[in-house]
């Protein structure tokens, strides 16, 4: 089937993951479902779904690595009959993936058989948009994830599953989570995961004004643009003990090859450098007090878009973009769906230079019309991507090369 398959697919593809990942109770990212988007057509490939699941399969393993788009987390694979039936199912990697039965597929003999070899093979199973059934109770057995899709029953209907759901060792998902009321339903009926707008859409959720730990590091940032002196740096510190301190686990984290002790600010800051620094505050303006590991769904929808601006940057031909000015343009953009700031005032604030600002504001310039391109693969919207790489002077392959490496962010930065 594999060899059938790779011989028709596309030289370039992206993979991408879901905009909604799953979270644990505490909401931090535990796992994301991935797709498939073949760039011959730039297009959704869905007209034979068994072929685009299996090029997810090989593209994933033979041209990006799970670690590359996963990290530390599991990845969901929606698998068709055929597929599942298919011994090349085993070439995935049993410990990072779940696979997941569609819930068109009927309950047979045969299907009950084949899971109970996968769950015994050491792979976890989900059961995807799922409504309880008596006629599941054989495959219950196997499963390690139900979802239950909140569209599809009221709170009444889905307590009533959760009851019966209980009599399995399962793990309960509750999906399409929209509203603060659904997730605190789907909590206290003991839900242990979630997905849904509620937590992917920074736009439905309610903005927070800047605290001072914010505020200190958007003067920062500003200091930073200026190339201000290094005692104005150790001044901005010393105003926020909490952000010294992880200064300090930073200089540890990222390996910076010295075996000298850090005394001061001032050594920290001139170890690091100051490129360095400069990520980290922007990336540390995500990070709400208590998530002080960077673990939540908004810093990483942030970092990803900032990380494949300054890899478009880095690969395109003419060399006229500035990575890190279109880093920072990514990071930027994302800023004001977290905080109650508007982005012609995140401007006036940091001193940013013309084409940054004419990015911001307008969507203008090289900058912006790269800006442009990393919002449309942020919303999927594949057929105005390819137009809008092609007044790039930026390749398809290029562009997937790049998607690659923003996954790896957390690798690229140090930053846990």
């Amino acid at each position: 089937m594999f060899s059938r398959m790779r011989g028709s697919r596309c030289d370039s593809f992206f993979i991408r993951r879901t905009p909604e990942p799953i979270l644990d109770r505490s909401k931090e990212i535990v796992a994301y479902e991935l797709l498939f988007r073949s760039t011959g057509s730039i297009v959704a490939n869905v007209t034979d779904p068994t072929q685009a699941t299996a090029s997810v399969i090989v593209n994933t393993l033979t041209g990006f690595g799970l670690s590359d788009i996963l990290g530390k987390h599991k990845g969901f694979i929606n698998l068709e009959l055929e597929l599942l039936m298919d011994d090349a199912v085993n070439i995935l990697p049993k410990e990072q993936v779940v696979i997941e039965l569609l819930e068109t597929l009927a309950v047979t003999p045969e299907l009950v058989e084949r899971c109970r070899f996968l769950k015994n093979s050491g792979f976890s199973l989900a059961l995807d948009d799922h409504e309880y059934s008596p006629i599941y109770h054989e495959l219950y057995e196997f499963m390690d994830v139900v979802k239950v899709d909140l569209m599809q029953s009221n709170f009444v209907q889905i307590e009533e599953s959760v009851k019966q759901f209980k009599a399995f060792p399962m793990t309960l998902l509750a999906e399409k989570v929209e509203t603060q009321e659904e997730f605190q339903f789907c909590l206290d009926l003991s839900f242990d995961l979630f997905q849904g707008y509620f937590f992917a859409k920074p736009a439905i959720m309610a903005k927070k004004s800047m605290n001072e730990s914010g505020l200190t590091l958007l003067r920062l940032l500003g200091l930073l643009n200026e190339d201000a002196e290094l005692s104005e740096l150790e001044s901005a510190f010393r105003s926020e003990p909490g952000l010294t301190y992880k200064l300090l686990l930073l200089v540890n984290t990222v390996g910076v090859g010295t075996r000298n002790k850090i005394g001061t600010i001032g050594q920290a800051i001139a170890v690091l450098g100051r490129n360095q620094l400069k990520r980290w505050v922007q990336l540390a303006l995500f990070a709400s007090d208590d998530q002080g590991n960077c673990e939540n769904p908004l810093i990483d929808m942030a970092a990803i878009r900032a990380y494949f601006m300054e890899n478009m940057a880095i690969c395109h031909q003419a060399g006229t973009f500035s990575p890190e000015k279109a880093f920072m343009t990514g990071i930027l953009s994302s800023l004001t769906d977290v905080y109650d700031i508007s982005i012609d005032e995140l401007v006036r604030q940091l001193s940013l230079s013309d084409d940054v600002h004419e990015a911001l504001i307008e969507r203008q310039g090289r900058l912006g019309k790269l800006l442009y391109a990393a919002e449309l693969l942020d919303e999927m919207k594949f057929s105005n991507l390819g137009e809008q790489l092609e007044e790039l002077s930026i390749s398809l392959d290029d562009a997937c090369m790049c998607q690659k490496r923003a996954y790896s962010w957390r690798n690229l930065s140090g930053i846990r």
